[in-house]
């Protein structure tokens, strides 16, 4: 398997099947391409940031959805 970086990557590769220099080489390749720019956009303030009340509406929402479509264990 040949590492390459992202601009010329077709397809994502199964991480199991990378050896350990593989991924030793994907990892300094990823570090290699992270510039100062991807740094900023972690650093940066939303303009419009999520209100509370709606983000807690939202989980919970998203929490019944799970609990609708998970097995429920009975113990049995």
């Amino acid at each position: 398997m040949k590492i390459v970086p992202i601009k010329d990557a077709s397809g994502w590769p199964d991480v199991s099947a990378l050896s350990p220099d593989q991924l030793k080489e994907a990892y300094a390749l990823a570090r290699a391409s992270f510039t100062a720019e991807d740094l900023q956009k972690f650093t940066e303030l939303d303009e419009q940031p999520l209100p509370l009340d709606q983000l807690l509406r939202e989980l919970e929402v998203s929490q019944q959805e799970h609990d609708r479509n998970s097995p429920h264990d009975d113990g049995k």
